[in-house]
C-alpha cells in the first residue's frame, strides 16, 4: 500500500511524500468510519518513464485479455492470485517491477486489477475496506511484515485497512472485488472474522452518481468512508 502525506496533520506542518516503510503518524478520530485510514490514500504504482514499464504495463493488459478468452468482461481477475501470493510489498514499487513479483500487498492487486478492468473497457473504481480479524490474525500479519522490515501502519489492533475494486455492473450498482483473496466480496455478509467494518469507493468524476452506488442492499456514498 502506498503511504503519501500525512493528511491528518495540523494547517501549517511540512509534509512530504512517504512510502510505507517510513514511519508516519496515522492518528485521526477513531470515532470515524475510516479510523486512523480515513485520510488514507489508494496504492498507485510507480513508472520509470522507460520501455521497462511500458512493457510491463502492456505484459500485464495482453495476459488478462489471454485468460479472459473471450468470458465476460466482469468476470474477476482470478489469475492475479495465482500470479502473485498476498504479503508485504515495500514501497515505491514500479510496473516492472510488480507483473514479476511473487508476492505482492492489496494495493498492487487492487491497481492491477484495475487497469484490467479498464482495458476491459469496465467501469472500474478503486475501493478501499476495513476489515474484522482477531488480534492473533493481526500479530501474525506484523509479524510477518516486520521479518520483511515492511511497514504495518494497515493493521490497527483486531482491524485492518485493506484495498480492492468496484465495477460497475448496472446503471448505479456496482460488485466489489478483492484481488487478494480472488473473489467477489458478499454485500449480505456477517459481521465475523474478515468481515467489513467500512467501504470507501474512490470516483474522481462523480457525475451520475451524487447518490453514491448501490451495492447490494446499501448505497454507498462516494468518496468517504462508508460504516457497514
Amino acid at each position: 500500500m502506498y503511504l503519501a502525506a500525512d493528511k491528518t496533520k495540523p494547517e501549517g506542518a511540512q509534509l512530504e511524500d512517504a512510502h510505507c516503510g517510513d514511519d508516519v503518524d496515522l492518528a485521526a478520530p477513531t470515532t470515524a468510519p475510516g479510523g486512523k485510514w480515513q485520510t488514507f490514500p489508494n496504492s498507485h504504482i510507480s513508472h520509470h518513464g522507460a520501455a521497462c514499464c511500458d512493457i510491463a504495463h502492456q505484459w500485464l493488459i495482453a495476459f488478462d485479455y489471454a485468460q479472459l478468452n473471450g468470458g465476460d468482461v466482469l468476470t474477476g481477475p482470478r489469475w492475479m492470485r495465482e500470479q502473485s501470493a498476498w504479503g508485504p510489498t515495500a514501497w515505491p514499487i514500479h510496473w516492472c517491477e510488480a507483473v514479476g513479483a511473487k508476492t505482492v500487498d492489496c494495493g498492487v492487486h487492487a491497481a492491477i486489477a484495475h487497469e484490467a478492468f479498464v482495458a476491459r473497457g469496465v467501469r472500474a473504481f478503486r475501493a478501499q475496506f476495513i476489515q474484522r480479524y482477531s488480534a492473533d490474525a493481526t500479530a501474525s500479519w506484523r509479524q510477518n511484515w516486520g521479518k520483511e522490515s515492511v511497514s504495518d501502519h494497515w493493521i490497527d489492533g483486531e482491524a485492518i485497512y485493506h484495498e480492492g475494486n468496484a465495477i460497475l455492473i448496472g446503471d448505479d450498482e456496482v460488485k466489489l472485488w478483492d484481488g487478494s483473496a480472488g473473489w467477489w466480496i458478499n454485500p449480505r455478509g456477517d459481521a465475523g472474522y474478515g468481515s467489513l467494518a467500512a467501504v470507501r469507493i474512490e470516483a474522481p468524476d462523480i457525475d451520475g452518481f451524487a447518490d453514491g452506488l448501490l451495492w447490494g442492499e446499501r448505497r454507498i456514498m462516494l468518496n468517504q468512508w462508508v460504516a457497514m
